[in-house]
């Protein structure tokens, strides 16, 4: 028998209650009668944000289609919801049954980005759920967490009983087989932790120790297990299989990206230095035409999503691109499904592609060039020139785009002022490519941070006054007419560089930010 929160009194309290009541489109309702091993897989940042998250869906697939297991979803409450549930004391639930989150046996995190870091506070606070694992009592849920943040889990270690390096679909299979295993032969949880810490991927923060020399500088990891010196991240040899993925969950209220997500592939041949993914998700594993078919057709008929969208690292590098697009093009023109791709690389839009994608309406294009000189661009290993951007440039404005958006980043390692006056001439030597017409360039600024994992991650990173220095010289010297410039929080870029490469201290930090009301 399983508790079901009621949400009557609140729901109309609170904006877009949608994100709440669950019942999307091909969701799973489990039945607990049938059920030993219970998950709550939890992505801490808004329902808009979380639906639009492959990862989450491909574990919540898998681990529904094992016999006897459940997967349900939660999503990190917008602030007028959690006013409502602390104000009517009830406790954090899954949209799929409303079951509260203490309840289950795993509570799964989703680490996508640093910055959500307070809001794994809020689910564990609203699920009445002690904050750190040496605080959890054995009926507490196990929590565990994984995504790209894992890469350098420290700041967040003390939050969790273990934590997934790397891919996961095949490590939370035998996540569940430990945790089956120490159920029947009824282990505690310590016990339990050592089963699982056999487990390739999987790290256990509480059996390692951090050593700080005399004047706070972290000098050393030390294994508290024996035998348990280090952790490999987990890499699955091939993409999750199709069958599982042609049903996706469709979302009640309108995602940030509201289309339906293939994965071509994954990992990156290019090496760019300051780029963490294309670090981690290495090396690359691709998708045959075959099976990339069977799930835009499926998806599409099984969902009713209008555009889709071809997901990697870079899409552009996909070996057999053109054909692939002339099978999608063939098979969507006619019903006008649209075919993003996102992650495009400047000399990868060919005739060929410029073709196929002409026959269907254009959801964007967009460029990344990183740096306003070519200089720049070599010393990130980029490998553009500014003769491919704007090549690239004109090919679009021929094949019918208006609009093109460029990403750049301040701050990379020996930037100069010249770099930075090249951004804007480099935007507006783009926009004279189109050659009349109504055209908009849009620039988008980020600050360079430096990850672990990357060739750049012992560079500095610039200071909060100096992001805003550089971003006001953009603002000034940008023209106004048919170009927009975005920039990322400088304040928001400096927190992400100190939990990028933090250690275990920075839990005190979020835990005093999140009592201070930092949320989202």
């Amino acid at each position: 028998m399983t508790t079901k929160v009621n949400l009557d009194s609140i729901l109309p309290l609170v904006q877009k209650p949608g994100r709440y009541i669950g019942g999307e489109l091909n969701s799973v309702h489990p039945d607990y009668s049938r059920i030993d091993l219970s998950f709550a897989l939890v992505f801490p940042d808004l329902y808009e944000i979380g639906m639009s998250h492959q990862g989450l869906q491909i574990l919540y697939h898998i681990i529904n289609r094992q016999p006897g297991l459940a997967a349900e979803r939660c999503y990190a409450p917008d602030v007028d919801m959690e006013e409502q549930l602390r104000r009517h004391d009830l406790p954090l639930f899954s949209l799929e049954s409303r079951r509260p989150l203490a309840e289950f046996d795993v509570i799964g995190f989703t680490l996508p980005y640093e910055l959500c870091y307070t809001n794994i506070l809020t689910v564990l606070d609203l699920a009445k759920i002690p904050f750190r694992a040496e605080d959890r009592a054995e009926d507490f849920p196990l929590v565990i967490g994984g995504g790209a943040c894992s890469m350098n889990p420290e700041p967040v270690a003390d939050f969790f009983d273990l934590i997934v390096l790397g891919d996961g679909e095949e490590a939370v299979l035998e996540l569940i087989w430990a945790l089956r295993a120490s159920r029947e032969q009824g282990f505690s949880r310590a016990e339990t932790l050592q089963r699982c810490a056999d487990i390739q991927g999987v790290y256990v923060p509480s059996f390692f120790k951090p050593c700080y020399s005399d004047d706070g500088r972290l000098t050393a990891i030390e294994p508290l297990k024996e035998g348990y010196t280090e952790v490999t991240r987990r890499i699955v040899p091939e993409l999750p299989p199709v069958e599982l993925l042609t049903r996706p969950l469709v979302p009640l209220v309108k995602p940030v990206h509201d289309r339906l997500g293939v994965e071509i592939a994954r990992g990156c041949t290019r090496s760019c230095r300051f780029c963490q993914a294309g670090m981690i998700y290495r090396p690359v594993r691709e998708r045959s035409v075959e099976q990339i078919m069977q799930l835009a057709e499926e998806g599409v008929k099984n969902s009713g999503f209008d555009e889709l969208a071809l997901l990697s690292l870079s899409t552009g590098d996909y070996s057999n691109l053109p054909g692939l697009l002339v099978k999608l093009m063939d098979h969507f023109a006619e019903e006008r499904v649209s075919v993003a791709l996102p992650s495009m690389r400047v000399g990868t839009l060919t005739p060929e592609v410029i073709e196929q994608i002409k026959r269907v309406r254009k959801s964007g294009f967009t460029v990344a060039p990183e740096a306003g000189t070519d200089r720049l661009r070599e010393v990130i290993n980029k490998g553009i020139t500014e003769e491919d951007l704007l090549t690239g440039c004109r090919d679009a404005f021929a094949a019918g785009w208006n609009v093109i958006k460029f990403y750049f980043m301040i701050g990379l390692p020996t930037e100069t002022q010249e770099d930075l006056e090249a951004i804007i001439d480099l935007a507006v030597r783009a926009k004279k490519e189109a050659k009349g017409g109504r055209t908009q360039i849009n620039v988008s600024v980020s600050t360079f941070v430096p990850k672990p994992h990357t060739p750049f991650q012992w560079h500095g990173q610039l200071s909060i006054a100096e992001t805003k220095e550089r971003i006001d010289f953009l603002k000034r010297n940008l023209p106004r007419k048919g170009f927009r410039l975005k920039w990322h929080e400088p304040y928001q870029s400096f927190l992400e560089g100190l939990f990028s490469r933090g250690d275990r201290r920075l839990a005190l930090l979020i835990e005093a930010a999140w009592r201070a009301g930092a949320r989202h």
